[in-house]
């Protein structure tokens, strides 16, 4: 049996000490990266990852400025700031955003177009809170507060946003302001808009948005590992927008409203002596408060499939041919071309034909008016004078006065998206349709027809000129500003038409007007308080064959007749003008003329002594209750009709 080997004990300890060395010099080769590597952080790169420390606890947070308000020239505000409970959403402490947004889906009704949208302005947001809901109910914010702590990186702040009082009553001037979206996020200064979701998108709020504004500030806060604020490090004060005053006059623009209840159409007042515009409405209208959080998909479809159009600014981009209206700025023309005096009578048989050509074209009155000089034909509106004056004249003569009062060019008004009409030309004929101007259309173009278009702005603006014995007129909604950004205000007009005429003749062509009112087509507004000057018109929608006459019963009610009135009271002083169009009203004496009167009435007889003012507070909540019943039985009504009118359509189907 072999005896079992005696360890040798040297080489043992030999191994062991070699071991032990080995793993010494691995010791300290580690303790000395992990010096260097201390020595680096603490030295070289101390800068670097203080600044990420202090990141991690230290965030700068946006302060929106508080938007502008907007007054009426009263005082009255029509454009507020509420404070609202807002869900924000950052970024840099949401690992997984859809999931979150998914999970507070049931908090906040959020749908998935709304999640969809988020999730986009997340994307280009980079480390900037996101707005998830505006307007958040109280019942909202007690469910997210039992869950917060699930919820790291959505927070809920009291924020301003904007607020319409007075609903549709404004919408079609003030416009509205709403999120901004991706188109405007290209073109916006987004240090500007830091800390702010909503952009001014049409009407004032659109044109004065940079003055509105103002200038956003910061605060420098540190939070604790789960975001919240523990105390509050710097602080800069963001700057106010400006609040600016309108010439609009809230009793007035509320008759103006009143008269147009159910009724499609425009009424545009301006002040003569200043340009002020008084009242500005376009009608039927809309409500421009649920544009600001985000009007739903429906709604909207709503308003824009709706066949009276509430969304269409008929005042500002509405045009139609201005009939009759004209009379009296072509009348001018012929005593500034030279063409007629005064004294100067046709003989009206009823009718107009081209040298050389049968056609006639017919004078509203049949048999015509016999001896016509230039008062009587504003007076009787008598078609016939003009036929033969245009002829007379030539477009292009016709065309180059005309422009003097600004039809076929934008007024200048302090409003986004103004069209410009048409005043017709040859050269504007060959440009658009590449044909040779006729001479019949000079006739028609005569009394207002034809190619010639207007917008309701554009009548009120050139009577407001006639009533101002020529001066020229940007109409201007802006009346003051005060804040500390730098605005023009217009306050006058800013010049003179080119006349060449007496300057008495401005004063006869009032009289003119005013007997239009006395003994003329617009004597059924005829009153002894005050001196009213206007003139009425008709204008054609459906053309009516050579020989026949307009029967109104036989026409589809979209195809009647478009109603206008224009005017400016008191004669003597004249303090407003205006432009009244009715949508297929029928006759202009009839319909828009005891519309302008209404307003006359107002602005001269009662606004001094009993001015019509806005609704209490509570009254204000008990009129918006009402309409939210209103809309609501509406909803459930058609909601109804359409669920039956599906059963019966599957029921013939299966049938």
């Amino acid at each position: 049996m072999n005896k079992p080997l005696t360890p040798n004990t040297e080489q043992v300890n030999r191994i062991f000490t070699n071991r032990i060395i080995i793993f010494g010099a691995i010791i300290l080769l580690g303790l000395g990266g992990l010096i260097l590597r201390y020595g680096y952080l603490q030295v070289y790169a101390h800068d670097k990852y203080t600044t990420q420390a202090d990141n991690n606890r230290i965030k700068l947070i946006s302060a929106p400025p508080s938007r502008g308000y907007i007054y009426d020239r009263n005082g009255i505000i029509l454009a507020d700031n509420q404070p609202v409970f807002t869900a924000m959403l950052s970024p840099d402490e949401v690992e997984n955003p859809e999931r979150t947004l998914n999970l507070l889906a049931p908090i906040f009704d959020l749908t998935e177009t709304d999640i969809t949208d988020i999730l986009a302005r997340l994307n280009k947001a980079k480390n900037d809170p996101v707005t998830i809901k505006i307007d958040l109910t109280e019942a909202q914010v007690a469910q997210f507060s039992e869950r917060k702590p699930f919820f790291r990186g959505v927070t809920i702040r009291s924020k301003l946003t904007r607020s319409y009082p007075y609903d549709e009553l404004f919408a079609h001037v003030i416009g509205y302001v709403g999120r901004i979206n991706d188109k405007e996020t290209k073109r916006i200064d987004k240090d500007r808009y830091a800390g702010t979701d909503l952009i001014g998108k049409i009407g004032i709020e659109d044109y004065y948005e940079d003055i509105l504004l103002g200038q956003p500030g910061y605060q420098s806060v540190e939070t604790d590992a789960h975001g919240n604020i523990i105390r509050q490090l710097d602080t800069k004060p963001p700057i106010a927008g400006n609040d600016i005053t309108l010439s609009l006059d809230y009793g007035l623009q509320k008759v103006a409203q009143q008269q147009l209840d159910g009724r499609r159409g425009a009424i545009v007042a301006i002040d003569p002596k200043t340009g002020d515009v008084l009242a500005f409405v376009s009608n039927p209208s809309y409500d421009p408060n649920p544009f600001i959080s985000g009007i739903s998909f429906k709604d909207y479809g709503d308003l824009r499939d709706d066949p009276d159009q509430p969304l269409y600014n008929r005042a500002l981009q509405g045009m139609y041919p201005p009939a009759s209206t004209i009379k009296p700025f072509e009348g001018l023309g012929a005593l500034h071309y030279g063409l007629r005096e005064w004294e100067t009578s046709i003989y009206d048989p009823g009718y107009f034909s081209l040298p050389g050509d049968s056609h006639r074209f017919r004078d509203w009155k049949r048999g015509g008016h016999g001896s016509v000089d230039l008062k009587k034909s504003v007076v009787m509106s008598v078609d016939t004078y003009y036929y033969k004056l245009a002829y007379e004249m030539g477009i292009q003569r016709l065309h180059d006065w005309m422009v003097r009062f600004g039809f076929g060019e934008q007024t200048g008004i302090d409003l986004p998206h103004e069209r410009s009409g048409i005043m017709p030309s040859p050269k504007w004929k060959k440009e658009t349709y590449d044909k040779d101007w006729l001479p019949g259309e000079t006739i028609s173009v005569s009394i207002g027809q034809g190619y010639f278009l207007a917008t309701p702005l554009q009548v009120a603006n050139a009577t407001a000129m006639t009533a101002s014995k020529g001066q020229h007129i940007t109409p201007h909604l802006l009346k003051s500003s005060d804040g500390a950004a730098d605005v023009k205000i217009i306050s006058k007009p800013d010049g003179k038409i080119d006349y060449n005429g007496k300057p008495s003749d401005w004063l006869r062509m009032h009289d003119a007007m005013e007997s239009v009112v006395k003994n003329g087509t617009g004597r059924r507004i005829y009153t002894s308080e005050y001196r009213i000057a206007g003139k009425t018109g008709t204008a054609q929608v459906k053309s009516i064959a050579q020989g026949k006459r307009y029967d109104k019963s036989a026409l589809d009610k979209r195809h009647w007749d478009h109603a206008w009135f224009s005017g400016f009271a008191p004669v003597d002083d004249p303090q407003i003008a205006l432009a009244v169009l009715v949508e297929n009203g029928g006759g202009g004496s009839t319909v828009a003329a005891p519309i302008g009167r209404a307003l006359f009435d107002y602005w001269v007889l009662q606004r001094h002594d009993d001015p019509i003012l806005p609704p209490t507070a509570d009254e204000l909540k008990a009129i918006k209750r009402q309409k939210a019943f209103d809309k609501a039985m509406r909803d459930a009504l058609r909601d109804k009709e359409e669920k039956a009118q599906a059963e019966q359509t599957a029921n013939a189907a299966a049938q």
